[in-house]
């Protein structure tokens, strides 16, 4: 069975944070391990298209009724119809998230996360626990994230 990371984080972002989701997504896959998200543009989409291109599974949770939503680089689109409630979907489905910046949607993926006891590490997000692990860069987040989830 193929063990998901969450990548969280916003669905529109500049060039810098498509790079960070990007370079995430390529060292979950590079580790083996498959990636869940919302499925839409963003954070999502960068963070799929790097895990995909290295040869990681990609899970997205779509908020809407319909699979041709998702982006271009997701394996497997479950659409919820659910909106903004499939966010804890998207948590209860992986080991452990990693937050890419992010807005409010993100927030609520962070706090559904902490609850559940499930870890987070923090990559230029919310600073609002201290239960969040900061990570310095791409590579760093995914080690922190394997590192925890393993133990």
């Amino acid at each position: 069975m193929k063990k998901l990371i969450g990548v969280i984080g916003s669905g529109q972002c500049d060039l810098d944070v498509q790079n960070l989701a990007y370079q995430v997504g390529l060292e979950i896959g590079k580790k083996n391990y498959g990636l869940v998200c919302g499925g839409l543009g963003g954070v999502m989409e960068y963070a799929a298209k790097g895990c995909h291109e290295s040869g990681g599974l990609t899970v997205g949770i779509l908020p809407q009724e319909d699979a041709e939503y998702a982006n271009p680089y997701i394996d497997l689109a479950i659409p919820t119809g659910m909106g903004v409630a499939r966010n804890l979907i998207i948590v209860r489905s992986a080991l452990g998230l990693i937050a890419v910046t992010g807005r409010y949607g993100t927030l609520s993926e962070i706090a559904y996360a902490l609850q559940l006891g499930k870890p987070v590490v923090g990559l230029n997000t919310w600073d609002i626990s201290e239960d969040i692990v900061k990570a310095d860069n791409p590579r760093d987040a995914v080690d922190k994230i394997t590192k925890l989830i393993s133990s």
